[in-house]
């Protein structure tokens, strides 16, 4: 299975901020944003990862992350031309997997107007699925998480552009929707899904990584110690991390969960 994260986009949401710098290079607490969805993707066992960014931003990822061999992993690169849409990364990536059909997530929201929305029947069936709708037929989002089948690629060149010019991915989970091939897994009590579209948005992220981390005396999505605890890297590997980041305290939890430490 290989995954992909899109890191492209333009994110004039959050101007002057990403006006110099990636949307997914903005620090949330105490680590770049693209640290948490890489993180989400490795802890579901995926290797394979393809990062998609502009030309402007592709060569910060890279020198950030490099090949992945320090995670043993294998990340590749790939420049998006313009920002048109998620449904892209799939015709840019040409992504293959081994499941049958569509697994989306759904996450209750308050202000479902903002986010691709999922209708679902009395029996909790997904019925409908709508971009940014003003009149909201439920408040459960679809999150940024997304598992297709081989057959993205071919469905993903179908998908028309949109009144912004651009490839919705709603518009691909309705294909699936439609040929009665969506999955759509609601994500209740224990989850925490985080919007980061916004300069509010961004900053409660931030607040609750710091409140987390620091009552738990954990990290929350620190991918070499993911990488360790998958036995993807050893001790040794793990420590020239830590090392790496020098006295921070990134760093510090690194040599931690190396030497034992933290037990959880």
């Amino acid at each position: 299975m290989k995954g992909i994260i899109l890191a492209g986009g333009s994110g004039t949401r959050l101007y002057p901020l990403t006006m110099v710098t990636s949307k997914q290079l903005l620090p949330v607490y105490d680590k770049p944003m693209i640290y948490y969805p890489l993180s989400t993707l490795m802890l579901a066992g995926i290797r394979d990862i393809l990062i998609i960014s502009t030309s402007m931003d592709i060569g910060n990822f890279e020198r950030l992350l490099g090949d992945g061999s320090h995670l043993g992993i294998n990340l590749s690169y790939k420049v998006q031309p313009s920002p048109d849409g998620l449904a892209q990364a799939f015709i840019l990536g040409e992504a293959a997997s081994v499941q049958n059909g569509a697994t989306i997530f759904g996450y209750y929201v308050d202000d479902p107007e903002r986010f691709g929305i999922v209708e679902f029947d009395e029996n909790g069936k997904a019925v409908s699925i709508e971009e940014k709708p003003e009149h909201p037929k439920s408040n459960y989002c679809v999150t940024g998480l997304y598992f297709y089948d081989n057959r993205v690629v071919e469905m993903a060149k179908k998908v028309k552009p949109s009144k912004r010019g651009e490839l919705e991915i709603t518009d691909l989970n309705r294909m699936y929707l439609e040929e009665g091939q969506l999955n759509v897994i609601t994500l209740g009590r224990g989850y925490a899904w985080l919007d980061t579209g916004t300069i509010d948005a961004l900053s409660d992220a931030t607040e609750f990584v710091r409140v987390i981390e620091n009552r738990q005396g954990i990290k929350i999505s620190a991918i070499e110690e993911i990488a360790y605890k998958n036995n993807w890297i050893s001790q040794d590997k793990l420590l020239e991390s830590a090392e790496l980041y020098g006295k921070s305290a990134y760093g510090k939890h690194l040599k931690q969960v190396a030497n034992g430490k933290i037990l959880y």
